[in-house]
């Protein structure tokens, strides 16, 4: 497999797993609440897995010490927070901290688990 038809099945991995998660939360609100937040997420999460990787790479790459550890997880953070929030508030998802709560995680959790991946390369 190539390194673009990995990035696509990455990316659409995570469109259909999370935008299937934002559908699920809002699915006690009528439609089309769940189909818009399902699409919402999907379509940022397809995004924000294709550039978090390199986020995390570049960052990782200019600092040193205890940063290292730090930085790259909390930009992943604060980058997909404020993607999430923006989006979704945009969109008036009804579920907005539930939508976001298992996306936000998952992305943390990567962050963190690449960078020290990264750190014991280096």
């Amino acid at each position: 497999m190539s390194a673009v038809q990995g990035k696509a099945v990455h990316a659409t991995g995570g469109f259909l797993l999370m935008g299937g998660w934002a559908a699920f939360a809002n699915g006690a609100h009528p439609m089309p609440a769940p189909l818009v937040a399902g699409l919402v997420q999907g379509a940022l999460t397809a995004g924000i897995t294709l550039f978090l990787k390199q986020v995390i790479e570049r960052l990782f790459r200019r600092v040193s010490g205890p940063a290292q550890y730090l930085l790259p997880p909390l930009a992943a953070f604060s980058i997909s927070l404020t993607l999430l929030t923006v989006a979704h508030s945009l969109a008036g998802t009804p579920a907005f901290w539930t939508t976001l709560s298992v996306p936000l995680m998952i992305s943390t959790t990567y962050a963190v688990i690449y960078t020290v991946i990264l750190k014991r390369h280096a």
